[in-house]
């Protein structure tokens, strides 16, 4: 790939923050990040979805398939709400609004996860339905501050913060909960026993660290007051008008598409890979996620410098690169010192890809319509959580287990992503974003 198709260097001599940006109301920004972590840490990756699979379904093989398709059912009602909630949401001013409202939805759908004991799947279900859009909607709504927030140069390293405040945030909620379900089985209590009083427990962090985003996080300062069309109406406009108006910015969401499958693949399967391939019990799966968040923490919080400094686009394929040559190794591995490797440049891949986007798409983003560009962020990342656990899903049922060809295949996903990159022309898409804002 020529080095003369990505971006120039960005002037990293500049102070990070915008006019009247504060350091407390950037802290109060990032720990949103730090709170809604807690919810994907617990219950998604680790605790409540291993509860459900084996305690609430009774181990049965349908428990999986139900588990996932809730999920994908949520990432799906999102795709198609997002856009025409995002679009509300800035003709309105009403970005705190909607993200006070879905944060109230998640903190209580979290709660009401308590309540699920075995045999009540489709109570729990509808309880996994509900927290997860809620918790999709205030991701994609606190995103869409950070144009308000970040000069456009640095917008990479303060993406950074927020995002490795996020990974700290999840390791506290982990930690909490291995504290408790520790404490409640050395005196012999069963998982449905303390299962719920570590949902409260996440609950009750994500409410409390929620807190300052609410007090001392402004609403956007630039916003439009055109008038808003029918939600579904809202997702066709605006697709066709990044075709349109934006192509480097549709190119950007494509390239996002593509390689947040793969990141959501070893999100969501990798303690199933850890156990199934390499035949790590629960202890070493669990410290298997402690290494993923602590590396991905660092990352995120060091590479959002380097991004600034070398550019968006060199900075995402460097990351791209990286998680190329972690599926080979993870493929390749025999031994365990090889993909304890891997885990670790997977988490480390994982923190910088994922800030990376989010700062990308707040430089191209028109500053009057932060919330619909970061609703279309949102669609392009709930897509990819559909389509990259279903890819694998499928291939390891084709294959009869084959997990090494599932793994392989999905590097595709990060080598799509490298190609469509390559093709975007960065500086084209701020003079779109100029346009459309002057306009």
């Amino acid at each position: 790939m020529a080095h003369s198709r990505f971006a120039a260097p960005e002037n990293t001599h500049q102070p990070a923050l915008l006019p009247g940006v504060g350091r407390r109301e950037v802290w109060s920004w990032a720990m949103y990040d730090f709170a809604n972590s807690g919810y994907t840490t617990v219950v998604l990756s680790t605790v409540f979805s291993a509860y459900f699979v084996g305690v609430v379904a009774a181990g049965q093989a349908w428990g999986t398939l139900a588990w996932t398709a809730t999920l994908s059912l949520s990432y799906l009602i999102i795709m198609v709400l997002m856009p025409g909630l995002g679009a509300r949401a800035d003709a309105r001013t009403g970005h705190r609004r909607l993200l006070f409202t879905s944060t109230l939805g998640c903190v209580l759908a979290t709660a009401l996860l308590a309540t699920v004991g075995p045999g009540d799947i489709a109570w729990g279900l509808v309880c996994l339905l509900l927290s997860n859009a809620f918790y999709c909607v205030g991701e994609s709504t606190v995103a869409s501050f950070l144009p308000g927030l970040a000069r456009p140069e640095a917008m990479g390293r303060v993406s950074g913060w927020g995002w490795s405040f996020g990974y700290g945030g999840g390791m506290l909620a982990l930690g909490l909960a291995l504290w408790v379900a520790g404490s409640a089985e050395s005196v012999g209590l069963l998982a449905a026993d303390y299962v719920p009083w570590i949902m409260l427990l996440t609950a009750g962090l994500f409410a409390v660290a929620a807190l300052p985003s609410f007090l001392w996080l402004r609403e956007p300062r630039q916003t439009t007051r055109a008038a808003v069309p029918a939600l579904l109406v809202q997702l066709r406009r605006a697709w066709n008008e990044t075709r349109r108006d934006f192509p480097d910015f549709r190119r950007l969401l494509m390239c996002i598409a593509c390689y947040q499958a793969g990141i959501t693949v070893v999100i969501t399967l990798s303690a199933v890979y850890a156990t199934q391939v390499m035949g790590f019990d629960m202890r070493q799966t669990m410290l298997l996620v402690f290494l993923v968040n602590i590396m991905a923490a660092v990352g995120a919080f060091g590479f959002g410098y380097l991004q600034d400094h070398i550019g968006h686009k060199r900075a995402l394929a460097l990351t791209l690169i990286g998680w190329l040559i972690m599926v080979a190794l993870a493929v390749a591995a025999q031994s365990v010192l090889v993909f304890w490797l891997a885990a670790g440049l997977a988490g480390l891949c994982m923190g910088t890809s994922q800030s990376a986007g989010r700062a990308m798409v707040g430089v191209l983003a028109p500053a009057h319509r932060p919330a619909e560009f970061f609703a279309l962020w949102t669609f392009a990342v709930q897509l990819a959580a559909v389509v990259g656990p279903l890819t694998y899903g499928l291939l390891v049922w084709f294959t009869q287990g084959n997990h090494r060809l599932a793994l392989l295949v999905t590097g595709g996903f990060f080598l799509a992503g490298l190609w469509l990159l390559a093709r975007l022309n960065f500086v084209r898409g701020q003079q779109a974003r100029d346009a459309a804002t002057s306009g």
